[in-house]
């Protein structure tokens, strides 16, 4: 068992960026001051994806244009694996590439079948600037992946082509929150 406090519990909840907003199409910043404020952050942005009910958040996707994701995944044998990440960069992504559904809290509601590789790992710091590498496979390799996505101004609809695209743009278009 852990010790410690719940991440999330001393965070506020933020208002989540949704699809059009310039921030998730624009490369977030390094970080380069590991304290209070980053460790704020960090706290709120737990605290915002449970309340959404998610199982990754970006910096970006609550307004904040900064290195820093946070999660609380499963991978593929129900392993739960939570945690967060500071200035990551995804160093490995490899195995076999599947399409699997993949959902994002900057659109909600909607989801597609989106290719991933099955295994990835990612390095960077934790919140007290101590140097992290996290492995991933299966859903949990997908995760990685899309947050360090989001970091670099993308979102997952950006890996779609063809039909899958034309189809969840169309429903992001009709969407409540689209409006």
């Amino acid at each position: 068992m852990r010790h410690g406090s719940i991440p999330g519990t001393h965070g506020r909840v933020r208002p989540l960026t949704l699809l059009g907003d310039p921030v998730l199409h624009t490369p977030c910043e390094d970080v380069t001051e590991f304290g209070p404020q980053l460790a704020q952050l960090v706290e709120d942005m737990f605290a915002t994806m449970y309340a959404a009910q998610g199982v990754g958040l970006a910096a970006n996707q609550v307004g904040e244009s900064l290195r820093v994701f946070v999660y609380d995944c499963p991978d593929d044998e129900d392993v739960r694996h939570m945690g967060h990440v500071v200035n990551p960069r995804l160093v490995e992504a490899d195995g076999v590439v599947l399409r699997g559904p993949e959902g994002c809290l900057s659109l909600p509601g909607l989801e597609a079948g989106t290719e991933r590789y099955d295994h990835a790992v990612v390095e960077g710091f934790t919140v007290s600037g101590r140097p992290v590498s996290v492995h991933g496979t299966g859903w949990f390799a997908r995760c990685l992946q899309h947050e360090c996505d989001h970091l670099d101004g993308g979102v997952y609809v950006d890996r779609l082509t063809g039909w899958r695209r034309r189809r969840i743009m169309r429903r992001a278009a009709r969407a409540s929150w689209s409006r």
